[in-house]
């Protein structure tokens, strides 16, 4: 250490979200923080509640470390349990409310859970969940109910009440205004339990730090180009990687929050229009849900709305009339395991008078690390060198540093697994472009290998989005005796459109190699997980299901 130097609280305190509540509650303290039908808050009233709140947990029993699980929509209870949990110094758990009893049980076993928040309109899950756990004999949490008092849009009294069951407004009603906030020990100290999405096994409980929380929402601020006083539309669920870490990001900036506990075209385009809102994000069914939007449910945009999407990058067609609307797209993509987005395709200027396709081609790519994270990189996953940065040769998505988990929850060996070598292995696969940018090609475990040669299903299925009858597809392997596999398509078509499997399969054949054309065609709504990612291991198993295509198939 350098001399004359002294680490002391006057230069080093652990970093945590929890500054950013006190600072806007001081900064921004008249401003709206939290809009919700005919309710508002200020964010100085948030910041009292929060503080409330932490005080009610903390005469309920829970202290540094415990874990507080949540099961609720985008509401305003959802974004200040964000703040008041670590306030009382423990572990925020948000639970994936399309998760049925039984999920819901192993997650609040498996996390170790002491409080439950339950909205009442998901009552009954959580109660079978409390009912497996007890006929197992596995410690119960305690319930508080989040029972709201009127309808958000009408203003109609509703909810729902239980016996000897503590209510949300009375606990925070008891609250202490004054309570002394409880900061981290340590910056690597829990701040939250998330658990995976599930869309290719059983989840897992990724456990975030306050230090990565802390800096994956300053970035997630600045790859959304987020100024002071944004108006943010909460069209992800607040239970995905914390709302991609933006519940904590709009915190930084003083922006209004603008809640919807059920996500429509109609409630999308009747929020913007009536709050302004500049941002929002979600997966591409998001996106599909606008440009699909009937005449009847559109409203003029007031200004310029920015939306954050991940997952599969949208098809040219679908960013095309996102931005004739008024819409800007800004690319992202990451995983549970980096606090939601890791990357952005960072846009340059003289990409602007590019033809439409490829600005579309270069905006799906996932692009460059954040600021926030130190080294995103395509290795091999054997002898962990980079691969060529030709755009042509694959290997695995790694990342390294610290808005990467601290690890899976009660897991260690497969915590070991994911860091193997000294960076964070994916799963996805990629390539690297001459310009540093990555685009990723596929899960590992959901490339297809047909007759030797790797098929990305990203892009078949990009070629089949671009159908334009089509509204989705996914894209899986089936057996096949002589191939080993074949792309089989599950579609859904646009409300009024009518197209055979053939035709989608000759679409494709005039687009792709006919080997990456599929060879089966099946039309059914997608499963999706509550984040609108498609489950893609239910498919998998549909096609597995139907055996295989032929004894000698010819391409």
């Amino acid at each position: 250490m350098a001399k004359g130097t002294i680490k002391c609280s006057a230069n080093y305190i652990p970093l945590t979200p929890i500054t950013f509540l006190e600072r806007s509650a001081i900064v921004y303290k008249d401003r709206i923080s939290l809009v919700y039908g005919h309710l508002n808050f200020t964010w100085k009233q948030t910041h009292d509640r929060c503080r409330r709140l932490a005080s009610a947990l903390t005469r309920l029993g829970i202290s540094r470390g415990d874990v507080v699980a949540a099961l609720a929509p985008n509401i305003p209870a959802m974004y200040e349990l964000h703040f008041a949990v670590p306030m009382a110094g423990a572990v925020l758990c948000t639970l994936n409310i399309r998760h049925d009893s039984a999920m819901v049980s192993v997650l609040l076993s498996h996390s170790e859970a002491k409080l439950i928040f339950v909205d009442y309109q998901f009552l009954d899950v959580a109660k079978d969940a409390l009912k497996i756990l007890s006929e197992k004999g596995i410690r119960m949490p305690s319930l508080v109910l989040i029972s709201e008092s009127y309808d958000s849009v009408s203003g109609a009294k509703i909810g729902a009440s239980m016996p000897g069951v503590p209510e949300y407004e009375s606990l925070l009603a008891e609250g202490d205004n004054d309570f002394a906030v409880l900061r981290p020990n340590d910056e690597w100290d829990p701040i939250s339990l998330n658990y995976t999405s599930g869309t290719t096994s059983s989840p897992k409980g990724v456990v975030y730090s306050h230090r990565g929380a802390y800096l994956n929402s300053l970035a997630a601020v600045l790859l959304n180009e987020m100024q002071s006083m944004p108006v943010y539309l909460w069209t992800v669920p607040m239970f995905h990687c914390n709302g991609w870490c933006l519940i904590w990001g709009v915190a930084v900036q003083g922006g209004t929050n603008v809640c919807l506990r059920n996500v429509t075209a109609k409630g999308i385009f009747d929020s913007i229009a009536n709050h302004h809102v500049t941002h929002m994000g979600g997966a591409p069914t998001v996106l599909n849900m606008i440009i699909n939007a009937t005449a009847s449910e559109k409203r003029p945009l007031p200004g310029k709305v920015t939306v954050m999407t991940g997952a599969a990058p949208p098809p040219a067609q679908v960013l095309f009339e996102m931005e004739e609307q008024g819409f800007s797209i800004a690319h992202s993509y990451g995983l549970t395991e980096t606090y939601g987005p890791g990357t952005v395709c960072a846009w340059k200027p003289e990409w602007d008078s590019l033809p439409l396709e490829a600005r579309a081609k270069l905006k799906a790519r996932q692009g460059v690390q954040h600021v926030g994270m130190e080294e995103i990189d395509i290795k091999d996953p054997v002898t962990m060198q980079s691969v060529p940065q030709d755009g042509k040769t694959m290997g695995e998505v790694m990342f390294r540093g610290n808005t990467v988990m601290n690890g899976y929850s009660n897991d260690l060996k497969a915590t070991q697994e994911a860091f193997e070598g000294g960076w964070f292995r994916s799963g996805d696969l990629g390539v690297m472009h001459p310009d540093g940018y990555i685009e990723l090609k596929d899960r590992s475990k959901d490339i297809i290998i047909s007759g030797g040669e790797n098929i990305s299903t990203i892009e078949v299925e990009s070629v089949i989005f671009s159908h334009p009858a089509v509204l989705e597809a996914a894209v899986v392997g089936r057996p096949d005796d002589h191939w080993g596999e074949t792309p089989c398509a599950f579609l859904t078509l646009k409300n009024g459109c009518s197209v055979t499997g053939q035709d989608i399969i000759n679409y494709c054949r005039d687009r792709l190699p006919h080997y990456m054309a599929p060879r089966t065609v099946v039309f059914e709504d997608l499963p999706k997980t509550s984040t609108g990612k498609t489950q893609k291991f239910v498919l998998r198993a549909k096609a597995k299901a139907m055996g295989s295509l032929s004894k000698k198939s010819k391409m």
